[in-house]
């Protein structure tokens, strides 16, 4: 067996605020019922302006991250401009839909902040896009969208929207068997770009909502 088989189950939320994106994931990997990793990056910076989230088979989502940043940041090379949200999402889709029929096991979330506002969309391995105000993927979704059902509102702001993703994840920890070990957080504004919350920073949140 290789990766593709065995590195499996998440939960990723991705939240559209006024002022922003919110990322949010917890950190394990499983291979079946093993806890294979306790401390599994599944948020990746892919410019600036631009964050993802990972569900799915390790490999083929580093590889997927890997190749969605070096095509974004040729972009801005050949065209002296930073890519729109929405051309990133197509690339992706693009890139996930050549390899079809040997896809990447792998469902993405992207978004980020451009001119025309935040934006976030939804990939599933053949290229399927899907732009949402609020979206999870992984094992653990079902669970965290009663959560985001319940809290979520498109007039909230960044600090509010990063709580509310807070809760989705750790209430998914608490029900999926392939969620756990930590949350962790980003977020993407104008002002500041993308931006990964340090562990103390979550640590402080979780404290204050329980």
């Amino acid at each position: 067996m290789n990766d593709k088989d065995r590195l499996k189950g998440t939960t990723t939320v991705g939240l559209t605020c006024k002022d922003g994106v919110v990322f949010a994931t917890e950190r394990r990997a499983t291979m079946g019922n093993l806890i294979a990793h306790k401390v599994a990056d599944k948020i990746f910076k892919i410019d600036d302006h631009i964050g993802a989230t990972i569900a799915g088979a390790v490999s083929d989502a580093q590889s997927l991250m890997k190749y969605i940043s070096a095509e974004v940041a040729l972009y801005r090379l050949r065209n002296g401009e930073i890519i729109s949200v929405e051309a990133a999402a197509t690339l992706t889709s693009n890139i996930l839909h050549s390899s079809r029929f040997y896809p990447y096991y792998v469902q993405t979330l992207l978004g980020g902040v451009d001119d025309k506002g935040p934006a976030l969309y939804s990939l599933d391995p053949t290229g399927g896009v899907i732009k949402d105000l609020m979206i999870s993927t992984g094992s653990g979704s079902p669970v965290a969208y009663g959560v985001l059902e319940d809290r979520y509102s498109e007039d909230m702001y960044i600090e509010e929207g990063v709580d509310v993703a807070i809760r989705a994840i750790k209430s998914a920890m608490e029900r999926d068997a392939f969620s756990g070990n930590g949350v962790l957080v980003a977020t993407v504004t104008e002002d500041e770009g993308f931006k990964m919350l340090s562990e103390e920073e979550v640590e402080s949140k979780i404290k204050e909502l329980n």
